[in-house]
């Protein structure tokens, strides 16, 4: 008898920042094929007529919703709209956000405007959207799983990209937080940290010369790796992780300044040594 091993049958889970064609599209799609009811969230109506609309025509149980989880609004329209929907609220997916091109400076040219439009981006919207859905899950007695998208830039430094690294960073603490205040009413909280991904809007295209110098794994990641591990912390797979942020990057973290491309010490310029070393 084949098990049920991800349990959203009947769970409505909140994807914001579902629009785009990228991770938000990606997980919204995954999750409705694992039988969850998703509310896609995207501040454009253009984004969800491209990537949303597609996968509901193709019988994908997902209601689309056009709001700006900036704002209040926004959030509450998200809410509103997951009462109203068939199913019992579960899960929230905190997706929005981004870096864009002309947030990239040095630390010493970062504008206060740029400051907090990563803030409101990447930081504001998580925490609010994800308040908001605890409030409710605690208001229903209902246990829930929120995961919010982090960065690797935000685990480390973050040059010429500083103000993005910051806010991807600090939605670490809030993680943690909640989670442990929320622990107690079954509703777990974590975060997921992923390296560059590859796909047809990307900003960073696929230099396999590149990335076999800077990733262990000698690619990027495709955007249903990640949202395989997203879809794996929201579901009953992981109802014993909380508080963690998953790390998903190919081995980026792993690899120091001082390793050279095949991961060999770089000031080892003795090569009847590295040779000996590498058992060649």
């Amino acid at each position: 008898m084949k098990q049920d091993l991800f349990g959203f049958d009947g769970r409505i889970v909140i994807i914001a920042g579902a629009g785009g064609g990228g991770l938000g599209t990606t997980i919204s799609k995954l999750l409705a094929e694992q039988g969850a009811r998703v509310i896609a969230v995207d501040r454009t109506q253009a984004k969800i007529d491209a990537d949303i609309t597609p996968l509901i025509a193709d019988g994908l149980p997902i209601t689309p919703l056009v709001a700006d989880v900036q704002t209040a609004e926004g959030v509450d329209s998200a809410i509103a709209t997951a009462r109203r929907a068939e199913g019992e609220l579960y899960g929230l997916v905190a997706m929005a956000g981004g870096g864009p091109p002309h947030t990239w400076a040095p630390a010493t040219r970062i504008s206060r405007d740029v400051w907090r439009e990563m803030f409101s981006k990447n930081l504001d919207s998580m925490f609010f959207m994800s308040q908001a859905v605890a409030a409710e899950l605690k208001g229903q007695q209902r246990p829930g799983s929120l995961v919010s998208i982090s960065s690797i830039s935000g685990l480390a430094a973050g040059p010429y990209h500083l103000a993005y690294a910051a806010a991807k960073g600090a939605i670490l603490p809030v993680v943690r937080t909640m989670a442990l205040e929320l622990a107690a009413c079954e509703i777990r909280v974590n975060a997921v940290a992923p390296a560059a991904m590859i796909g047809p809007k990307s900003l960073l295209p696929s230099n396999p010369e590149l990335e076999s110098r800077a990733i262990p794994m000698g690619r990027q990641a495709q955007h249903r790796e990640v949202a395989a591990s997203i879809v794996f912390l929201l579901s009953d797979m992981a109802t014993y992780i909380t508080g963690q942020c998953l790390t998903i990057d190919g081995g980026i973290g792993l690899k120091g300044p001082h390793l050279a491309e095949d991961n060999t010490p770089v000031m080892i310029t003795n090569q009847e040594f590295l040779n000996a070393m590498k058992g060649g």
